[in-house]
């Protein structure tokens, strides 16, 4: 049995990991937020102490899978989102290439600029915010740096139901269990929702192929968080029960505050060419994320 080390994993990414890679694969995880039985204890950020752990499990891949994401704190602790997301994952290079096993990076829709409708694996990224720089710096560096790699760009993250999703999706969730009978959505943003368990379950299919390199990987179909919006009100039945406003982005500025791309939409043109690519339609894999993970959410 194969073994990876699963760095940072205490998030929504890194269960749906846990998830499709712990029946086949001996698999050690580890984060600085025990949230999971199945989690241990080891902070990236200190190389002596990641170099160590890693080297006693002793694994024949490194997943490097945690970061800050939470783009207004990394606007505002520069200092600690560099050490995150970019030195970090200069720790993981160094580590995995001592070991002479592969290294998985996990990268981000958000690092282009958006003033293109879409972006295949072949576009320059142009990032505009502090969270942006840093995930592409940690993506070039793996790119620049690691004897053998792979890196996924993601979208719109979806996954790990209220206790993990901090993300658009529990948003609203958390807006209509509470009683908002009117939820106001910006109209001038577009993306591609990535469900964490298709997600996981295409890098497996990846690695287990043998191929490497850097990929988008998302959920098929271009949408917006105006269309989001609306599928889970449909999917839940509340069309006639919750209205959406739409609004600009600057009703929002004070909350959200930094810069963010008009689009984020990736085309998983390298996977499509491999014939590699097993994402669903974001709407499909909505649509069981929500019957998984909030099924009683509303009713409690």
């Amino acid at each position: 049995m194969k073994k990876i080390y699963m760095a940072g994993s205490g998030g929504m990414l890194g269960e749906a990991f846990y998830k499709v890679f712990n029946q086949d694969y001996q698999v050690k995880c580890t984060d600085i937020d025990l949230n999971e039985k199945w989690l241990e204890y080891c902070d990236f950020r200190d190389f002596e102490m990641y170099k160590t752990d890693v080297e006693k499990f002793r694994p024949n891949y490194l997943f490097h899978i945690g970061a800050l994401t939470d783009i207004e704190y990394c606007e505002l602790h520069p200092e600690e989102t560099y050490m995150t997301n970019e030195k970090s994952v200069e720790h993981a290079v160094i580590i995995s290439n001592l070991l002479e096993i592969p290294i998985l990076y996990i990268s981000t829709a958000g690092i282009f600029n958006g003033n293109q409708d879409t972006y295949d694996d072949f576009d320059l990224p142009s990032p505009l915010c502090q969270y942006a720089k840093t995930k592409y710096a940690g993506e070039k560096y793996v790119s620049e740096n690691s004897r053998e790699y792979m890196i996924f760009r993601a979208g719109w993250m979806m996954g790990g139901g209220p206790k993990k999703d901090k993300k658009f999706i529990h948003k609203i969730m958390n807006q209509i269990k509470n009683g908002h009978k009117e939820i106001f959505i910006v109209n001038d943003k577009l993306g591609t929702p990535t469900y964490t368990h298709d997600f996981a379950a295409n890098v497996r299919l990846v690695l287990e192929s043998g191929k490497r390199g850097l990929y988008n990987l998302v959920c098929e179909g271009l949408t917006s968080r105006l269309d989001v919006a609306k599928k889970i009100i449909t999917i839940l039945g509340l069309k006639d029960e919750i209205k959406i406003t739409q609004v600009s982005s600057k009703y929002f500025a004070k909350e959200y505050f930094v810069k963010r791309p008009k689009s984020e939409r990736l085309i998983n043109k390298k996977l499509l060419d491999a014939k590699l690519n097993i994402m669903r339609p974001w709407d499909i894999a909505m649509e069981e994320y929500l019957s998984k993970y909030y099924n009683n959410y509303l009713d409690s």
